[in-house]
Parts: C-alpha cells; sequence; structure tokens
C-alpha cells in the first residue's frame, strides 16, 4: 500500500530546495514568437534554396528587428533545413594503367606552378 502525503507548494519548494517563483514561472517567449515563427516558415516555404542567414536578411529588409541568433534558434526548432542537392552521377569511364616510358623522352610532362614568359607575362 502505497501513501501519498499532501503537502503544501511552499513546504515542498522549500524541502527541494526551489523558489517559488521559479516553479510557478510560465514562459511567455512562445506567445511573443509565434508571428515571427508563422513568418520564418513562409519565407522558408517560399524560397525553398534559403537558409536561416538569408531569411535574416529578409525579415530586417521586412524592417522587423530581430536577432540572427533567435532567428536560428527558431528556425532549428521548426525543422526547417535546405536539402542537400543529390550528387551527379557521372560517366564511368574505365580506368586505364599509366603508361611506362619505353626509351628515354618518350613521355613528358609539365610540372610548375607559375613562371613567366620572356616579356614579364605570367604564366598560371
Amino acid at each position: 500500500m502505497q501513501l501519498v502525503a499532501l503537502v503544501s507548494e511552499r513546504r515542498a519548494c522549500v524541502l527541494v530546495g526551489v523558489n517559488r517563483a521559479t516553479y510557478r514561472y510560465q514562459s511567455q517567449r512562445l506567445d511573443q514568437d509565434q508571428a515571427l515563427i508563422e513568418r520564418i516558415q513562409s519565407l522558408a516555404y517560399e524560397r525553398k534554396r534559403f537558409e536561416y542567414r538569408r531569411i535574416h536578411q529578409l525579415l530586417i529588409l521586412e524592417s522587423v528587428q530581430v536577432n540572427h541568433k533567435k532567428v536560428y534558434r527558431l528556425y532549428s526548432a521548426e525543422g526547417l533545413a535546405v536539402r542537400k542537392r543529390a550528387k551527379r552521377s557521372r560517366a564511368s569511364v574505365e580506368r586505364q594503367p599509366l603508361q611506362l616510358p619505353t626509351e628515354a623522352n618518350h613521355i613528358w610532362s609539365m610540372d610548375f606552378v607559375m613562371d613567366a614568359l620572356v616579356n614579364g607575362r605570367r604564366l598560371k
């Protein structure tokens, strides 16, 4: 048999070591940010390739004073993200082994980063 003791809120907070104001606190942030969240979502769905930084710039152009860190937090909390593009499939080419030289000066290669011509023009 389990006994449940009824204890007042004041006494329970003292026993646990929590301030009563902290226990009763209700966040008002979601109510204030709801309009901003909806605007961020609408911009993200209009412009699918825009990340939170560009959406922040659009909000500034609309005269919405908001910190970029807050835009990032709300953007991430809503699960918005720019999807990575799929890699292009390249045509597969059969690899061929390197040709080994059979005699001197048979194969030449150029290996330089930068050089200059006689007239001073640079080659990269």
